[in-house]
């Protein structure tokens, strides 16, 4: 297992967090996700034969959010 810290932006309310916690952790691959409203990250734990972070990345902004 790999754990990444991404910064998202966009979100404004729990209710943004819990869009971005649940595409992230129904990514093939993704073991958990926590999202943090206050500084704006996600920590992600994954499995890197599976899924990539820009696949993560991607999933976010799929979700209509920015991922750095």
């Amino acid at each position: 297992m790999a754990t990444v810290t991404l910064q998202v932006s966009g979100m404004t309310c729990q209710g943004c967090v819990r869009s971005v916690t649940r595409v992230l952790q129904s990514v093939p691959g993704v073991s958990q996700a926590e999202v943090a409203l206050e500084n704006g990250q996600a920590t992600v734990s994954f499995d890197p034969a599976e899924v990539s972070i820009d696949m993560l990345k991607a999933a976010i902004e799929e979700a209509g959010y920015q991922a750095a």
